[in-house]
């Protein structure tokens, strides 16, 4: 009984290991699904598209560049998937690991870059509507884009140093 309490807490961790990280999985795919839904929802409620059809409403300047903007988004949260297939598969402290961060890193700056310059176009280049709505949501957006991006950084450089240093026991051993 007392060898097999340890064999048990550990079978128990990896359950909630893998319920955790299953959990995250189907956070992930909720969260492409809800914006995804947004995307494609949103353009109908705006109040220019009120007399215009539908073809003409997608085909817009603004909302082409939503969806081009958006890629990185999508991207990152692909990469953050594949950071939790990685901690399913024991491959925590390793290069691909430190490659999904640097790619989620990157992909949170291109996000920010994108709706910086949209909240330019909108604010030098769009008369006669009250930006002042659109302009706190990108601010705020942009703002926790960049707090991901930061964070990123910091995961990355800890697992890459972690990931070197098991490199350099794995030559020991």
């Amino acid at each position: 009984i007392c060898y097999s309490l340890p064999i048990l807490l550990l079978g128990e961790a990896l359950l909630m290991k893998k319920g955790s990280t299953l959990f995250l999985k189907f956070v992930i795919c909720l969260i492409a699904i809800a914006v995804l839904i947004w995307l494609i929802w949103f353009p109908q409620l705006e109040g220019r598209a009120a007399n215009l059809d539908l073809i003409s409403i997608y085909t817009d300047p603004l909302i082409i560049y939503t969806y081009i903007g958006s890629i990185p988004f999508f991207v990152g949260l692909y990469q953050a998937f594949r950071l939790l297939g990685y901690v399913d598969g024991n491959k925590v402290f390793s290069q691909s690991s430190v490659n999904a961060v640097r790619n989620i890193k990157y992909c949170a700056i291109i996000f920010s870059g994108f709706i910086v310059l949209g909240l330019l176009y909108i604010r030098l280049l769009v008369r006669g509507d009250d930006s002042a709505g659109v302009t706190a949501l990108g601010i705020f957006t942009t703002f926790a884009s960049a707090v991901i991006a930061t964070a990123a950084a910091v995961f990355q450089r800890l697992l890459q140093s972690a990931v070197d240093i098991k490199s350099e026991n794995d030559l020991t051993v």
